[in-house]
């Protein structure tokens, strides 16, 4: 049975994966990556799986060094991840805490799935403008956005 890794961020990018998770339904064996804290997200499962914590990117009013510092710690965490979980596939909607798990998971010969947010319509997301480069699979759901994800 395929292994799904599924990123959720926390809100809107949280409903997109689990209804997507919904909609493929059992067919996979799925894990979790959630922002600590995000407690949230976690009631939300409804196919359930392991669940492994990482801390945020950053978080509104960081400075580049602190962002930097917690990026940093977000690398080492996905990697722990990745070797826990072992996953054949990391499917996302676009959090920040996304980009590490994916360019790791692309290094170690995963695949990496990419849903740009459905709120975005016009402009990219930082995450979907790094991952689009080497994800597998990227989505949008808007025609607007294909001129700028040809």
């Amino acid at each position: 049975m395929l292994r799904l890794l599924v990123v959720l961020g926390s809100g809107g990018h949280t409903a997109q994966m689990l209804r997507l998770v919904e909609l493929l339904g059992e067919k996979f064996r799925y894990a979790y990556i959630v922002g600590i804290g995000d407690v949230l997200s976690l009631s939300k499962i409804k196919i359930m799986g392991p669940v492994f914590y990482v801390h945020r990117a950053r978080d509104h009013g960081d400075g580049f060094f602190t962002t930097a510092v917690k990026v940093a710690r977000l690398f080492f965490e996905s990697l722990v991840v990745l070797f826990r979980a072992n996953p054949d596939v990391v499917i996302s909607a676009g959090p920040g805490l996304s980009v590490p798990i994916s360019i790791l998971a692309k290094i170690f010969g995963k695949k990496v799935i990419f849903v740009e947010s459905w709120s975005r319509v016009y402009r990219p997301s930082l995450a979907g403008r790094v991952i689009y480069y080497f994800a597998d699979l990227f989505f949008v759901q808007w025609p607007e956005m294909k001129n700028i994800y040809p």
